[in-house]
């Protein structure tokens, strides 16, 4: 999965799976454009990790709700560091909110930030890549494109659009050796909610056998797991795999 010379986007890379994912990606010999809109010190942080891997990183700061933040965030990567390879779309906002109790704008908030922002990026990154005859576009999307959810349908709604951006863009762009894919993960650990230690061995063993019952392989995901993935998607094995679906849940949809 060497990646050495190649340029990466990585939207959203301040915190969590973006996060996961720039780093990784500077781990395979990426150059990263960091993009954030309000975790600052997360881009800061996850520029200091890729340093301390001696990679080179960028940081940009956009709202990928406007056309022109995107654009300009997109040139400015390009600029800094002779073009664009690899776009992994995955900045995305998720307000729990149920069906019914959405407002208007926190319905066009979410589908303009997760489905019309994704769709905004490829096409402000297709003119780097069809220069070069060649790019990995990857969309982060989630196991909910696939069924239900009950915590914010409206999420899950744009995680389903994803998948038949993916597969239209992924047949457009083919012609330029411009491959589409997505990941799908399901739950991943982010840090935001940190439980405590389990007091005992009972304790522990009845965790373990709670986190089997919802995830086969008795774990959730990592946002390392999720940039493995991307690095792979990204490399030169896959050139002939486009239009791909990959679920990365731990098994969790089995169940």
């Amino acid at each position: 999965m060497n990646l050495l010379g190649k340029v990466a986007l990585v939207t959203g890379a301040g915190t969590g799976i973006g996060k996961g994912i720039a780093i990784e990606l500077a781990k395979q010999g990426a150059k990263v454009g960091i993009h954030y809109h309000s975790s600052d010190a997360g881009a800061k942080d996850t520029q200091q990790r890729i340093s301390e891997l001696n990679g080179e990183s960028f940081i940009v700061k956009a709202n990928v709700m406007r056309k022109e933040e995107i654009d300009h965030m997109v040139k400015t990567v390009a600029d800094y560091f002779g073009g664009i390879d690899i776009l992994v779309n995955n900045a995305a906002l998720q307000l729990n909110v149920e069906l019914f109790d959405y407002e208007d704008e926190a319905y066009d908030h979410v589908m303009q930030t997760n489905l019309k922002g994704y769709w905004q990026c490829i096409q402000a990154v297709i003119p780097y890549m069809k220069e070069k005859g060649s790019g990995r576009i990857i969309n982060i999307s989630s196991v909910h494109g696939k069924r239900p959810t009950d915590f914010d349908p409206v999420y899950a709604m744009t995680k389903g659009g994803i998948k038949m951006l993916v597969r239209e863009s992924a047949i457009e762009l083919a012609k330029y050796g411009i491959t589409v894919n997505e990941i799908e993960p399901g739950a991943v650990d982010v840090g935001k909610g940190k439980r405590s230690e389990p007091r005992d061995a009972e304790e522990k063993a009845k965790r373990n056998a709670e986190l089997r019952w919802k995830f086969p392989l008795g774990r959730v995901g990592l946002p390392a797991d999720i940039g493995h993935m991307a690095a792979y998607i990204a490399s030169d094995q896959t050139e002939f795999m486009t239009g791909a679906s990959v679920r990365l849940d731990g098994g969790s949809m089995l169940l």
